[in-house]
């Protein structure tokens, strides 16, 4: 008869289970203790059944953003559809963007993927794939700042040229929380988007 350890290393898991026990690793352990063998002692798998799924650490890292990023995407559509005005939802976008603070996973593996993309085999396919996962942002926030101009609530402006310039601002706040930038925390982060989004779509503006 076979015990349960044996049962683990002989019946693989799930592939979405790898996946979020490699992002449940890099919030406890840092991304650089993600290494295959320390995933695999993890999931009951070995390194190099890992890398028959996986092909390498890149498209590992890859997958498990873009699962990463399938789950944030679920929770901003349930923000971006809930009741309230446009304003309240575009905070609420902008809470779910900003890292949560220093070496948030989300955060650490998305640079770490547009790092590491830059001397991928394939990089083309590598950069689509991100331009996938950006994309969805965009469009959600154009959308919702088309609802907020049309509903009198935000200034007339281009959509989409404005959702490119506030997303730039974004991502440059991002990577100082997340990188731990001294004098720059989530909080403070928050109200200056909140100050720049007041003065740029409020009816006064």
């Amino acid at each position: 008869m076979s015990t349960p350890g044996a049962r683990r290393r002989n019946t693989a898991p799930p592939r979405e289970d790898v996946l979020a026990a490699a992002m449940e690793m890099i919030a406890e352990r840092g991304l650089e203790k993600l290494t295959m063998a320390a995933l695999g002692r993890e999931v009951g798998m070995s390194s190099g059944h890992l890398l028959y799924y996986f092909r390498s650490k890149d498209e590992l890292l890859l997958r498990t953003l873009e699962w990463s990023e399938g789950r944030l995407g679920v929770e901003r559509g349930r923000l971006l559809t809930r009741p309230g005005t446009a304003r309240e939802r575009l905070d609420a976008y902008v809470g779910l963007y900003v890292p949560e603070g220093h070496r948030d996973p989300h955060w650490t593996l998305w640079m770490e993927v547009w790092n590491r993309s830059q001397s991928a085999a394939d990089e083309s396919a590598a950069r689509d794939r991100q331009a996938a996962i950006e994309g969805a942002w965009h469009r959600d926030l154009v959308a919702l700042l088309a609802e907020g101009v049309s509903r009198g609530e935000f200034r007339p402006v281009d959509p989409d040229r404005f959702a490119a310039r506030l997303r730039a601002l974004l991502d440059g706040f991002a990577i100082h929380v997340a990188i731990g930038l001294r004098g720059t925390d989530r909080g403070r982060v928050l109200g200056h988007v909140r100050e720049f989004l007041d003065e740029s779509l409020g009816p006064d503006a």
